[in-house]
C-alpha cells in the first residue's frame, strides 16, 4: 500500500487531489498538528526556499518565480 503524507489538515486538502489518490489505491496520511518534524525534509526545503531564494528577490508574476526557480 502507498501513502502519501501531507502537513495539512483534512479542511485543506483539495477534493482532486483525495480522488486522484483513490483512484491510484494512495491512502492520505496527516502529520499530527503541531508536528512539522514528520517532515522535516519537506520543512527544510520550504525554508531553504524562502530565506534564501525568496528572500533575495522582488517577485511580482507567477511566470517571473518560475523562471528564478528553474534558473
Amino acid at each position: 500500500m502507498c501513502a502519501l503524507r501531507v502537513d495539512n489538515g483534512p479542511e485543506y486538502i483539495s477534493g482532486k487531489l483525495m480522488i486522484w489518490a483513490e483512484k491510484r489505491g494512495i491512502t492520505i496520511q496527516h502529520i499530527q498538528p503541531g508536528q512539522p518534524q514528520h517532515n522535516a525534509s519537506i520543512e527544510r526545503y520550504n525554508r531553504t526556499v524562502r530565506h534564501e531564494w525568496l528572500d533575495q528577490y522582488i517577485i511580482e508574476t507567477i511566470e517571473e518565480a518560475q523562471d528564478h526557480a528553474t534558473q
